[in-house]
């Protein structure tokens, strides 16, 4: 009996509720019921929810597209250009030993002038010139062909060989030293430009400088070729070459090198703000406060009296104008000397008179040498007078630090620079003073240059380190959204 019942339960249990059911029960089951009013709102509601659902995107996904659409923005600007966004570091180094390079060849080549080696070789070859002469026949030859020059008839008929030597190997080492830089900056240029090392930008400049070197040397010759002619000069007068050809050719030098010198700089710049772009990041904006405009702009105006005072040093050297009035700051008896030889008719080529200005300013040596006193004394002044107004206290609370130092060093320079003119003056130009007076100009120059480049705004290393910052939150933005989501499974866990 007990089995009986075990095996009823059995059955019970694996039967459907409809076989202890009648059939009007079942069918009033099937009928189905009126819905009730929360489904109603619910499937009301359904368009919106869906809706909402697919315009709601979770952070894993959104942060699976912002990565995609990185990527693919990457690859659109490596089809764009092949360049990079920064110049190698390598580049630097190399633009500033090229600019020390040019720096040295300067006062070598004022040297050169000062020996009065400059008419030694008598012709331009910018190839087979590289190779001085190796034989007595060649020297000979050589000899021979500056004997012809008004250079050797009218000061120098007594020189010998030997001492011509001296004069050739001094000419002859200067259009060396210019070959080498030439190949030295021209070789590398293609080299960093063929394999991307450089921006677009800084490959423009490379291809401007060497084409500005390329020019440098026919300028070179160009000037030299103005003291091998009779008719270049007064008659009678002392063979030197043209002072405004001279000019020209101190005034391309001095452009080559501040370009170089501003283009390195640049470099490192860049890579110095890179490496810590949080700093650079408050230094830049430092420098757009309004309180340093008028500093940057009278900055800008200096670095222009500079060049026109380095001029001007180039016309009293090529009509030695520095060998008169060896006094200061009196020129004879007065300050200035007599109106009659500052306004020489001697030097006016026309009938009427209306050149006499302008050619006594450029070739009148008295009247250069005026010129060249008053924009040497304006340039101290200016500097003396930009270090006082950067001295005033919403500038100097605006000055970054090495802003600061720069404007302090330019006056370091500039006290220098007018000491070794006043002593170059006084004794009456010997060749030591007179290249270091040259060498100091250059130097001014480069202060100037570097207090301009300080105060400069660099909008695209600006903006290279603000993307690096932007770069450098994502992985922190990517941990927090990281553990966000660990937390949200482990929370949906304990739930569950």
């Amino acid at each position: 009996m007990s089995l009986f019942q075990l095996g009823l339960r059995r059955a019970a249990t694996q039967l459907s509720k409809s076989s202890f059911a009648c059939g009007q029960c079942l069918c009033q089951q099937a009928s189905p019921a009126p819905p009730s009013h929360i489904l109603k709102l619910v499937a009301a509601r359904a368009p919106a929810i869906r809706s909402y659902a697919t315009k709601t995107k979770s952070p894993i996904a959104s942060l699976s597209k912002n990565i995609q659409n990185e990527k693919t923005s990457n690859k659109t600007s490596e089809k764009k250009s092949s360049f990079p966004e920064t110049n190698a570091k390598s580049v630097g180094y190399w633009l500033l030993g090229s600019a020390a390079s040019v720096f040295g060849i300067v006062v070598f080549g004022g040297l050169t002038r000062l020996t009065e080696s400059g008419l030694s070789i008598t012709e331009w070859r910018p190839v087979t010139g590289s190779l001085p002469p190796m034989s007595a026949e060649d020297w000979d030859s050589e000899f021979e062909k500056y004997r012809a020059s008004p250079e050797y008839k009218l000061i120098n008929p007594h020189m010998d060989l030997d001492e011509f030597k001296k004069i050739y190997f001094m000419e002859w080492t200067h259009r060396l030293w210019g070959r080498f830089i030439g190949l030295s900056f021209v070789i590398p240029t293609i080299y960093f430009i063929a394999r991307r090392k450089v921006t677009p930008r800084m490959a423009a400049n490379l291809v401007g400088i060497s084409a500005l070197i390329g020019f440098q040397g026919f300028i070179g010759w160009w000037m030299v070729k103005s003291g091998l002619k009779d008719d270049l000069f007064a008659p009678g007068s002392h063979p030197r070459v043209s002072q405004y050809r001279l000019a020209t050719h101190l005034a391309a030098a001095f452009a080559c090198y501040s370009w170089m010198l501003l283009a390195g700089l640049s470099v490192f710049r860049t890579h110095r703000a890179l490496g810590n772009p949080a700093y650079y990041t408050g230094h830049f904006s430092a420098l757009k406060n309004p309180a340093l405009n008028i500093l940057r702009r009278s900055v800008l105006g200096l670095t222009a009296l500079i060049f026109t005072t380095v001029l001007s040093g180039a016309l009293v050297a090529g009509l030695d104008a520095g060998l008169i009035y060896n006094e200061f700051p009196k020129m004879g008896t007065g300050y200035m000397p007599p109106k009659a030889e500052l306004l020489d008719k001697f030097y006016s080529r026309k009938e009427d008179g209306s050149d006499i200005w302008w050619r006594n300013m450029l070739e009148n040596p008295s009247f250069v040498q005026l010129d060249h006193r008053i924009l040497a004394m304006t340039t101290f002044t200016a500097v003396l007078a930009l270090f006082a107004y950067s001295r005033t206290g919403r500038v100097q609370a605006a000055m970054p630090p090495n802003v600061r130092k720069g404007v302090l060093g330019l006056v370091h320079l500039v006290s220098l620079q007018v000491a070794l003119g006043i002593t170059t003056l006084i004794y009456i130009v010997p060749i030591h003073l007179a290249a270091t007076h040259q060498a100091g100009a250059l130097a001014l120059l480069s202060g100037a240059l570097v207090l301009g480049q300080r105060l400069r705004i660099p909008k695209n290393t600006v903006a290279l380190v603000q993307r690096q910052l932007k770069q450098g939150a994502q992985p922190l933005k990517t941990q927090a959204l990281s553990q966000k989501m660990q937390e949200v499974a482990k929370n949906a866990a304990t739930k569950a």
